[in-house]
């Protein structure tokens, strides 16, 4: 893979750290239109939350997603759960889609994009050439999650428990901690509109940090008023990003429910 960018700090384990100097400012990516994505700050840092779930920080060139649990499908086959054998290709059809939108310098993958330790075996030779397209002249990060916490090396890119770039760390489980952007929770939101409920995939995010959607096409998601988010952001004073059928709304937390 190409080499990785000074200032980008890449924790490989809780021993080892990679680091280097200060980044140069990145040229500017074409952008989806103003209406499918959403303004954001962490830290100080503005980013753009997109209608694909993805989140992208323009002046690094960095597309980040999370919890794409791959090969979901054929691990609940595997325990005579039968779901339609789908979900890996569609998720990263999306993938592809936001990737040539931006097309980004660095992919940052928040952990559990493999749903079990064994689903990189299974993916198709047709899956791994698409992400091995995906990943060709940019840098590709993944991060390890609960469901995948030993990457094989022969995936493409670099495996690590959790990304430094300037004020932001990238970890796939959430602490709380300021500057932090992570997955894990797969935050969803539930608003009313126009006399009707709506529940939708969300980012959260209080502006010193934020909770990232799942991007996986099979998964679930977990209420923002759960106490989870609360042990996170403490009261509902935080925003919820939702991802709309052409919009990303941006909602008070404390307006869902």
């Amino acid at each position: 893979m190409p080499g990785l960018v000074p200032g980008i700090h890449v924790f490989l384990d809780a021993a080892k750290t990679w680091m280097a100097g200060t980044s140069p400012a990145m040229t500017e990516s074409v952008l989806p239109a103003p209406n499918a994505r959403s303004a954001m700050e962490v830290a100080g840092v503005p980013l753009l939350a997109d209608l694909s779930g993805a989140l992208f920080w323009q002046e690094q060139r960095l597309l980040v997603v999370s919890d794409l649990h791959l090969e979901k499908g054929s691990s609940f086959a595997t325990r005579g759960v039968l779901l339609p054998p789908y979900d890996t290709v569609a998720t990263l059809g999306r993938l592809a889609a936001v990737i040539a939108r931006h097309d980004p310098r660095m992919v940052v993958a928040l952990g559990d994009s493999f749903h079990d330790r064994d689903a990189h075996e299974r993916l198709s030779v047709a899956d791994r050439d698409a992400l091995s397209a995906m990943q060709a002249r940019r840098d590709w990060i993944w991060i390890s999650g609960n469901h995948d916490p030993a990457l094989p090396p022969d995936l493409g890119g670099v495996v690590a428990s959790e990304v430094a770039i300037g004020p932001i760390v990238f970890r796939h489980e959430p602490t709380g901690a300021a500057g932090e952007i992570a997955g894990h929770l797969h935050p969803k939101a539930r608003v009313a509109t126009r006399g009707r409920s709506m529940e939708r995939r969300c980012f959260a995010s209080d502006g010193e940090r934020a909770v990232m959607p799942a991007f996986g096409a099979y998964t679930g998601g977990l209420s923002i008023r759960d106490v989870a988010f609360s042990k996170i952001f403490g009261a509902p004073g935080f925003l919820a990003h939702v991802l709309g059928d052409n919009r990303v709304h941006a909602i008070a937390a404390s307006r869902c429910y």
